[in-house]
């Protein structure tokens, strides 16, 4: 059948399962909105205060759900406004397709009004994108690009859109969407087999995992390996919801920011696991001492990843999830009593414990979220901005289960959280949803309480309030002569009134017996379907620990800062 431009891009979204897509209407963009509200009863559509946000919240959205987010920006500036979300998913794998108008295909080239390269801009942060010059070949590329955005290593997909072919008269016919299949190599066999005779043979092995355990959705495998093997885990900052972090066989994160026990555990072991990772800078922080001397098994979909960053003994390159359940399956039950033992031992020694700076009445960090960790159960949706905040969500959350945590870890995207705040909640409806941030952050996206309020959007943006921007300035303290500059914000914003302006609720935490209570309050009103800001004071000094310096080794953590500024 023959429909407009506008009606078929809707009708392959529904095709695809799209029933939410988030954005930001312009004028290279009317015909699509014009379709949008056609089809509303079918597709709802969250307008956000600015387009970044929208990207982010189609992030958010993806991560949280395991479905493709969708965001559409007109031309020109709002095609650009979506660049630092769009590198935010590529840079964590996250699929998200992307659609943006442009001038009508007679003006390209012209330097029209709004018109800009979205194609040219996006083409190293996405990982394909297309101008539509053929309007016969729109349903095409729409189908395509969500088949890339999800086979193998996951990501973003850009569709750049021109005007006039949004308006063109168009052939459609409804197909099914085309079945995502991960092709493993013909080699995986003998890769697996291999892998098994190491792990057979390892006393003390060690299993590290990334992101990629979320993102394929083996999280369960991945349980039931660490309990085929009997082995201790650690997880990165992507792979923060991967295993359940209560369980005794759980370490901590590993690298800049990790535990002392990971870091020994690293040391000591004669087999390294890794699943699902591609050894950030911010976990080898040196790569010629990283795990020296131990057998690493490297198991990844993405084959440009395999000794990328650091050499490998062996590596399994395919689908984790059917590598996970082959191990399983081809493994006997292996016992490391004595080597688990250990880890617990260290575990304990090594127990992450923020100590007050100024007086006992003083809130911490540790305190806030481990009682955010005990009145959800640990089940509550955690976003993150990036900075200390970050890593505290990271070091002092349990996550129980998947998909509970998004966070910019590539690019560490200062602004992500709050819009994958409100991706996660639209997505996830019945799932508590609490963005952890800092001043910094917060005042780059701010605006974005509008949002909250206008959709009735009942998330927690929780305020780490200390006017300064504490992950630079920690950098500041130890590597440059503490000389703080242009780290102290001190902007002088009454955020509780701020609240009140833009129509959200306003809870305030300032001692450290008002936790309990505000927390308690804040998870009421979010219950009740009220948008919360909670302004959680705290002081300028307080630094995340442990911290590696950079090219330290990943064992030598600093363990305590003189806080004592000259």
């Amino acid at each position: 059948m023959q429909l407009n431009g506008s009606d078929v891009i809707i009708e392959c979204l529904l095709e695809q399962g799209v029933d939410t897509v988030f954005g930001y209407p312009g004028g290279a963009v009317l015909n699509i909105y014009d379709a949008l509200y056609k089809y509303q009863d079918k597709i709802r559509h969250i307008i956000t205060a600015h387009e970044q946000a929208a990207c982010h919240a189609a992030d958010g959205y993806s991560r949280t759900t395991g479905k493709t987010g969708v965001v559409i920006a007109t031309s020109g500036p709002g095609a650009t406004n979506l660049v630092t979300g769009i590198a935010t998913a590529y840079m964590d794998s996250i699929p998200m397709v992307a659609i943006t108008g442009n001038v009508p295909r007679s003006l390209l080239g012209l330097d029209s009004f709004q018109e800009v390269d979205i194609t040219g801009i996006t083409m190293p942060i996405t990982k394909h994108n297309y101008i539509v010059k053929d309007p016969a070949k729109l349903p095409e590329i729409i189908r395509e690009a969500f088949y890339i955005a999800n086979e193998g290593r996951k990501g973003p997909v850009l569709i750049d859109i021109p005007k006039d072919i949004t308006a063109a008269m168009i052939e459609y016919d409804k197909q099914e969407p085309k079945p995502i299949v991960n092709h493993n190599p013909d080699s995986i066999h003998e890769e697996i087999a291999k892998a098994v005779e190491l792990i057979k043979a390892s006393e003390r092995p060690f299993i590290y995992a990334g992101g990629g355990v979320v993102s394929c959705n083996a999280a369960d495998e991945m349980t039931a390996f660490v309990d085929k093997i009997n082995a201790p885990v650690s997880l990165s900052l992507m792979g923060q919801c991967a295993f359940d972090n209560t369980r005794e066989e759980y370490l901590g994160m590993l690298g800049m920011h990790g535990t002392k026990t990971s870091a020994l555990a690293l040391n000591n072991c004669d087999l390294l696991i890794v699943l699902g990772s591609r050894f950030s800078d911010r976990v080898l922080c040196n790569p010629n001492t990283f795990a020296k001397g131990k057998k690493i098994i490297h198991i990844e979909i993405d084959p440009a990843e395999i000794g990328k960053n650091i050499d490998v003994y062996h590596h399994v390159t395919g689908d984790l999830e059917y590598v996970l359940a082959e191990l399983v399956r081809q493994l006997p039950d292996l016992k490391h009593e004595e080597w688990l033992a250990q880890t617990s031992e260290w575990k304990k020694t090594y127990a992450l414990k923020m100590v007050p700076i100024a007086s006992e009445d003083e809130v911490l960090p540790q305190d806030v979220i481990e009682e955010l960790d005990r009145q959800t159960e640990g089940s509550a949706i955690i976003t993150t901005e990036v900075g200390q905040h970050q890593m505290w969500a990271a070091q002092f959350y349990n996550f129980r289960k998947e998909r509970s945590f998004a966070s910019s870890g590539g690019l560490g995207t200062m602004g992500y959280g709050f819009g994958a705040g409100m991706g996660s909640k639209i997505g996830n409806p019945d799932r508590e949803v609490i963005n952890i941030a800092g001043d910094g952050s917060f005042f780059m996206n701010c605006n974005e309480l509008s949002s909250l309020a206008k959709h009735k959007i009942p998330i927690i943006e929780l305020v780490f309030e200390n006017d300064v921007l504490g992950m630079v300035r920690q950098w500041q303290r130890l590597f440059y002569g503490k000389r703080f500059s242009q780290t102290t914000i001190d902007r002088g914003t009454d955020l509780m009134k701020l609240a009140d302006a833009f129509g959200v609720e306003g809870v305030r935490i300032v001692n450290k017996n008002e936790i309990r209570d505000g927390i308690a309050k804040a998870l009421k009103l979010a219950a009740e379907g009220k948008p919360v800001l909670l302004d959680v004071v705290i002081s300028k000094d307080v630094n995340v620990l442990p911290m590696v310096p950079a090219g330290a080794d990943v064992s030598e953590p600093i363990m305590e800062i003189d806080l004592e500024e000259s």
